[in-house]
């Protein structure tokens, strides 16, 4: 059996304790890299209604992977706080808490009187990230709010797909797991600036906000220039030769040009040489403008090769290129097994799991998993009778349907 509560690694953010109050996706993850790094996470969620992510996407004997890893380093306790003593509970664990995390619509925790004036009154050095679709003000602020509806409303669909196709949005949870990363660099923000005043604060984190940083200057280009950026499938509008070329043997690489030698390299590489010495190469915009010429250059030469010695005479060259992997090739490639990306984690549901590992590497303070996602409501007696509670409180909160 998988020990769940150990003493944990001492990671870098070890004795802060955080609340995670919130659900799909961005909120959570939030959390979970605040984990990975040394904070105890007490995940609160629903007596009746579990975390959605629970059940998102495939599952295994009835246990959903997903939560795997979104709850992986998260003690688990069910409280709802609509009722009187899951409101006491929560008050009571924010008393001792560093930070607490959630993703209701504007007012919600307001409505159930657990909004700043009653969190910051239980402790005044609390530290609460509010993440939501649209922000905390504003007149989008009650609407509700994804991750999709994000990625729509940046420019970033808008940018996506072929120039002659659709806006495309991701297959994934895009502007989830930025807001995530984000959020998460804002707590510990908010954290450092506790240091200096003593006091907690709000973090208000709008899921549509960091997904339009990333983007870049698109903002400055329009101010500046009345410049839109149009859809140009893999190319890009700055620079080529960029884009995913098809090998003789039927698999994909990516090949990326940006800098001006790393070009001329390609070019020597497959043959064309002369295209090097035109006016036009001099540029990233003259190579993009030039995109039809070069890339018929060097999707040809590669259409020759087979994948592995395309990458192989790539490298040789100091030429960027990499395969187009799908999960398969990412689980057995050498470089992701050198860093350890990929980590087998004991789990008691499943015996073991395999997952990505913690974010970054520290050489002194490092990030552990400790353990994978825990079963709904798996710690709430444990928690709540370290906060005090007796047996015979916990059984009445639970019969009161609080728990």
């Amino acid at each position: 059996m998988t020990a769940p509560h150990t003493a944990p690694v001492p990671g870098p953010l070890s004795g802060l304790r955080v609340l995670d109050l919130a659900t799909l996706f961005a909120g959570p993850l939030a959390a979970t890299l605040l984990g990975d790094f040394g904070a105890e996470v007490i995940k609160v969620e629903h007596p009746r209604r579990p975390d959605p992510s629970r059940g998102h996407g495939p599952a295994k004997d009835g246990v959903g992977l997903w939560w795997k890893l979104l709850g992986r380093n998260k003690k688990n306790l069910t409280l709802d706080l609509s009722t009187p003593g899951g409101r006491e509970v929560l008050l009571r664990l924010a008393a001792d808490a560093d930070v607490v995390v959630e993703n209701f619509r504007p007012g919600t925790l307001e409505k159930w009187e657990l909004g700043w004036d009653e969190l910051s009154a239980a402790n005044p050095r609390l530290v609460l990230a509010r993440v939501t679709g649209f922000g905390q003000f504003g007149p989008y602020a009650r609407r509700p709010g994804f991750g999709t509806l994000a990625e729509a409303m940046s420019g970033f669909a808008a940018l996506t797909g072929e120039a002659d196709g659709p806006p495309t949005l991701p297959p994934f949870g895009l502007a989830d797991s930025i807001a995530a990363l984000t959020t998460a660099y804002a707590v510990l923000a908010a954290l450092r600036g506790r240091e200096a005043t003593g006091r907690g604060q709000v973090v208000d984190m709008a899921i549509i906000e960091p997904l339009l940083t990333v983007l870049g200057p698109q903002p400055l280009w329009y101010d500046q220039l009345g410049y839109v950026q149009p859809r140009t499938g893999n190319r890009s509008p700055n620079n080529a030769p960029r884009n995913t070329y098809r090998t003789a043997d039927g698999r994909w690489v990516a090949v990326s040009a940006s800098a001006q030698s790393v070009a001329e390299r390609v070019l020597r590489l497959v043959g064309r040489p002369e295209l090097a010495g035109e006016p036009w190469f001099a540029t990233g915009a003259g190579r993009a403008a030039h995109a039809d010429e070069l890339d018929a250059a060097v999707g040809g030469w590669i259409a020759r090769h087979e994948r592995d010695e395309v990458i192989a005479v790539f490298e040789k060259a100091e030429a960027a290129v990499a395969p187009v992997q799908d999960i398969r090739d990412v689980m057995a490639d050498e470089q992701y097994r050198a860093l350890g990306s990929i980590t087998e984690v004991p789990d008691d549901e499943l015996g073991s799991v395999r997952m990505q590992n913690v974010l970054f590497r520290l050489s002194e303070t490092p990030g552990a998993i400790r353990w994978a996602g825990r079963p709904h409501g798996a710690d709430t007696d444990e928690v709540l009778t370290g906060l005090g509670l007796t047996a015979d409180e916990i059984a009445g909160l639970r019969a009161a349907g609080a728990l």
